[in-house]
C-alpha cells in the first residue's frame, strides 16, 4: 500500500472519529449504557437526517405520539430500533422494513417521566444513525391503571383492528389501531399481556415488513406504515399469550 492510500485511510479514520464523537444532542447520561446494551457498542453517528418527532410535553403520559422518518436513507435501512431512556421498560420497537415499505412509522407510547427518546437506524454499511428527541412529562404513564380494562366488554373486542388506507400519489399510508390492553406488568396483580409481533404482508403472503413491540407501547396501540405502492396489505399480529389477529386493507 503506497503512502497516498495510507494518507486517505488516516483521513477517513479521523473523519469517522470526529463524526462519532459529536456531542449528544439531548445530553443523556444513559446514552453509553444503551449504546452498549442495545447497539452492542457498534459504530454510530448522531444524525439529524433521522427525523424523530415527539411532542414537547406529554399531556397524556399514557399516549405519547412519536414519529420516525428515515426516508433520507431509503433503500439502505436494515433495522430501526426505538427506546425511551428513562422508562422502567425502555424498549419500544424493533422494525425491519422490506423493499416495499418506507423506513418510517408512527406509534404511541407510555412514558414514566421526562425522558430522551432515541430512534436508531441501521444502514447497509453497518452504521447506526441516531435520531434523538426529548419529551417532558408530568409522569406516571407506565404505572397508571389500564383504561381499557375499565371498559365493559373489552375482552370481546380484544384484537379488533380498525384502520384505513390513504392514497398518496403512487404510494399509500396505512393507519391502524388494535384493541388490546398492552399490560406491561407494572400494575399490581396484572401480568404482562401485550402484542409482541406484527407483520405486514401482501395478498400473496409475502412479508413486507416485520416489527417487534414491547410493553412501552400504549394500550390500544396505533401504528402507521408508508407503502411504496397501493398493493393490498394484510396485518398479522400475535401477543405474548399466543393470540393471533389479522386484518386486510
Amino acid at each position: 500500500m503506497d503512502w497516498r492510500s495510507l494518507m486517505l485511510l488516516a483521513l477517513f479514520a479521523w473523519a469517522w472519529e470526529a463524526r462519532a464523537a459529536a456531542p449528544d444532542p439531548v445530553t443523556s447520561v444513559m446514552w453509553d449504557y444503551y449504546h452498549q446494551r442495545l447497539l452492542n457498542g457498534e459504530a454510530f453517528v448522531f444524525d439529524d437526517k433521522v427525523r424523530l418527532e415527539v411532542p414537547p410535553f406529554a399531556e397524556d403520559a399514557r399516549q405519547v405520539p412519536i414519529q420516525i422518518d428515515a426516508s433520507a436513507y431509503r433503500g439502505k435501512v436494515k433495522r430501526i430500533l426505538a427506546w425511551a431512556e428513562l422508562n422502567p421498560i425502555p424498549r419500544i420497537l424493533d422494525f425491519a422494513p422490506g423493499d416495499h415499505l418506507e423506513p418510517s412509522l408512527a406509534i404511541r407510547i407510555r412514558v414514566e417521566q421526562a425522558t430522551p427518546i432515541r430512534a436508531a437506524v441501521l444502514t447497509d454499511d453497518g452504521v447506526w444513525h441516531i435520531g434523538s428527541a426529548r419529551v417532558e412529562a408530568a409522569g406516571g404513564g407506565c404505572t397508571a391503571p389500564s383504561v381499557v380494562r375499565a371498559e365493559a366488554g373489552w375482552e370481546e373486542r380484544l384484537g379488533q383492528v380498525l384502520g384505513k388506507r390513504f392514497v398518496r400519489g403512487e404510494d399509500s399510508r396505512l393507519r391502524l389501531q388494535v384493541s388490546h390492553p398492552m399490560d406491561n406488568g407494572l400494575v399490581g396483580g396484572i401480568p404482562e399481556f401485550y402484542i409482541e409481533e406484527a407483520e405486514l404482508r401482501d395478498a400473496d403472503g409475502q412479508v413486507l415488513g416485520r416489527i417487534e413491540l414491547f410493553p412501552a407501547v400504549s394500550e390500544n396501540p396505533t401504528l402507521t406504515f408508508d407503502l411504496r405502492d397501493d398493493r393490498q396489505a394484510e396485518v398479522w399480529l400475535r401477543d405474548n399469550n399466543g393470540n393471533e389477529f389479522r386484518a386486510a386493507f
